[in-house]
């Protein structure tokens, strides 16, 4: 699995597992319920992650559905 977005931004977390649901792609979603575990109000971003075989297809989801911009660096 690697991290393909990281964000503070419930809404988009949500919208990004449904495209990748509707996609077939497999991911997880991490760290969504640190915030309840630190005390604070959604400072921790969540991670959410792609298998491997399936980085290339998420990331061309993603761009083509607008969301590029929240598409982490594709170094690792």
């Amino acid at each position: 699995m690697r991290e393909i977005v990281r964000t503070n931004d419930a809404v988009l977390v949500s919208a990004i597992g449904a495209l990748l649901d509707g996609a077939k792609i497999r991911h997880l979603v991490f760290d969504q319920n640190m915030s309840v575990l630190e005390g604070s109000l959604g400072v921790l971003p969540r991670r959410i992650l792609v298998a491997e075989d399936d980085i290339a297809a998420a990331r061309r989801l993603l761009t083509d559905a607008g969301l590029g911009h929240e598409l982490r660096p594709d170094g690792g």
